[in-house]
């Protein structure tokens, strides 16, 4: 009896300690996607009729935002349903099956293990409805057109119709969609001649839709296939070379294919809302740019307090601003007026729409005390004056006074400009004051500033009266130029020359600095702060001084976009010079990495 007493005690001491280690233990992280163990019918079956996919693997599954990650070939009017169960995936059809047809499930980075949520990237699951599967490709990149940045989650497609207008008409024949990179691949194509597209298809039916983001292309592509004897290098480990061997490898082409994605200038046009923060003004926002003002009308009052408005536009007429003067008007807590104006329907046409429209003031809520100390405490309010004249002060840039309400009448006698010199104030005499904008709110002073030179802007007290009587407070800036040690210059020749290219300075978060035409014997650029700078160049093909991007129903591409593929780190008080051959490289290997960005998730 105690020899087996003694037994039981050495076995529980034995699984006590082989069990010190039971509880939190840490570990690595599980970092590997589940893996296919099993597929019904086999990955490539041929001459299946079933309507139901099921994959197995080797450990627990979940899937992952599945209207986008997933994508069957050729589309589907009523997608599939696409279910995990377990270990287990599937998918089941809602159409009938075409006959003689390859059939393509890409399922992105949809399926995932159940407790990491590491996906599977990159698995396609084919069969065919006939005793033959297609197997030809065809690939590229995606580039957005402005920029050339990769743009993904864009559906590529290709269309066995060649018609133009096939791409606003029937569904794609075969697609996928753009990875990271913008790149992508259709596969399982059979031999033919097809038109490419792109489609940012927000509709999800396939067929371009106007406002929809898309990309064209004026080449036929037939897809083929090649092979070549290439050399396939095994691995000891990641240094030693095993063994090299020769084998026999297919290459589909074409592969290189680059398409450029754009959106429309169409944009949908309608009315936003009525803003009315204080009593004296209301602003009516549009949801895009538009061509014209809006015509408004009062309605149910005797007074035309229009005839006394003041209208300010902002450069897209996109905001519209209305500064009330009729008194009786800006007492009133709601105007209630006629608005007519432009929208567009859905086909983007411009059509005239009037609404009534309410303006509402709500007035913040202050108790009888507060209201009444602030009645006894009003002053004359004064015009807010500002003014861009701040050290460091740009040699090539405009002083320029901001104010807050549009102004009736100014005094340019009362504007008093100096050069400071040791002690002295040295009256400058300012040749030209010029409002720049039609209500008066921003006056502009040109002059020859002098580098490392301190200058003085003194505003007199009453040099401003607003449309409401009232005037400014006396306002007193100084400012220092900078030195042109400070500065660098950049002299920007591209070859081939075209006489309507146009060389864009960009800083290192790839937005426009400077910007001007080509000239034969180069541009300067002058006066860059010395740092990092990039180089783009755009041609203008319609002459308009601006980018334009393209449009479907005239067939027009986007104008050609090129990147210089460095980086120039300008240094003080130095010229640069750079020959930018604009057609060296691809555009799609030209753009410096360290710029490029996912132009799909910007937004």
């Amino acid at each position: 009896m105690k020899k087996l007493l003694l037994i039981i005690l050495s076995l529980l001491f034995l699984i006590g300690c082989a069990n010190r280690g039971v509880g939190p233990q840490g570990g690595p992280k599980d970092e590997t996607p589940p893996s296919v163990v099993k597929e019904m019918p086999e990955n490539g079956a041929l001459n299946y009729k079933g309507k139901t996919i099921e994959v197995a693997f080797n450990e627990y599954i979940q899937l992952d935002n599945v209207a986008d990650n997933v994508l069957i070939s050729p589309p589907q009017q009523r997608p599939p349903e696409v279910k995990a169960y377990g270990k287990k995936l599937r998918v089941t059809f809602e159409e009938e099956l075409q006959d003689s047809t390859t059939y393509t499930i890409d399922f992105g980075a949809a399926i995932c293990d159940n407790n990491e949520k590491n996906p599977l990237e990159g698995y396609s699951f084919s069969f065919a409805t006939a005793d033959v599967i297609d197997s030809l490709q065809i690939s590229g990149q995606l580039l957005n057109s402005e920029d050339l940045n990769p743009i993904s989650g864009i559906i590529v497609g290709i269309h066995a119709n060649h018609h133009d207008s096939a791409l606003a008409t029937i569904p794609f024949t075969r697609i996928t969609r753009t990875n990271s990179e913008g790149k992508f691949t259709i596969r399982n194509i059979r031999p033919g001649k097809y038109k490419l597209y792109a489609l940012q298809d927000v509709s999800k039916d396939y067929i371009y839709q106007a406002g929809e983001g898309l990309a064209l292309c004026d080449s036929l592509f037939e897809p083929m296939c090649h092979q070549e004897m290439v050399q396939d290098t095994l691995w000891k480990d990641s240094v030693e070379i095993d063994t090299i061997r020769t084998i026999n490898k297919t290459f589909f082409d074409p592969q290189d294919v680059v398409l450029f994605f754009f959106k429309e200038s169409k944009q949908r046009l309608y009315f936003q809302r009525a803003v009315r923060d204080k009593q004296h003004y209301f602003q009516l926002m549009f949801a895009a740019p538009q061509d014209s003002i809006p015509v408004i009308k009062p309605i149910e009052t005797d007074e035309d307090w229009l005839k006394y408005t003041l209208c300010q536009a902002n450069k897209t007429k996109d905001t519209i601003t209305y500064w009330l003067t009729d008194s009786v008007a800006i007492k009133q807590d709601t105007l209630q007026f006629e608005m007519t104006y432009y929208k567009t329907d859905s086909l983007y046409e411009l059509q005239q729409q009037t609404d009534t429209i309410r303006a509402i003031y709500r007035a913040p809520r202050l108790s009888e005390r507060a209201r009444a100390a602030l009645e006894k405490n009003k002053k004359q309010p004064f015009v807010e004056l500002t003014n861009n004249g701040k050290s460091p002060f740009e040699i090539y840039s405009p002083l320029q006074i901001y104010l807050a309400t549009p102004i009736q009448s100014f005094y340019p006698d009362s504007l008093h400009l100096y050069q400071l010199k040791d002690t002295t104030h040295l009256p400058i005499k300012i040749k030209t004051i010029t409002a720049t904008d039609s209500t008066n709110m921003i006056y502009e002073i040109e002059h020859k500033w002098l580098p490392e030179t301190t200058y003085e802007l003194v505003v007199d007290s009453a040099a401003f009266i607003d449309i409401y009587g009232n005037v400014n407070n006396r306002v007193k800036s100084q400012f220092k130029v900078r030195s042109l040690d400070e500065y660098s210059s950049l002299i920007v020749k591209i070859s081939p020359y075209r006489s309507n290219a146009v060389i864009q300075v960009l800083n290192e978060n790839d937005a426009v600095v400077r910007e001007q035409m080509a000239q034969p014997d180069g541009v300067k650029f002058e006066y860059l702060t010395p740092q990092g700078y990039y180089l783009r160049v755009y041609i203008d093909e319609n002459n308009d001084g601006t980018w334009t991007t393209g449009d479907y129903l005239t067939w027009r591409h986007p104008e050609p976009v090129y990147y210089f593929p460095n980086k120039l780190t300008l240094r003080a008080n130095w010229d640069f010079e750079e020959t930018f051959e604009y057609l060296a490289q691809p555009q799609n290997k030209q753009k410096p990495e360290e710029l490029k960005q996912d132009a799909g998730k910007k937004k």
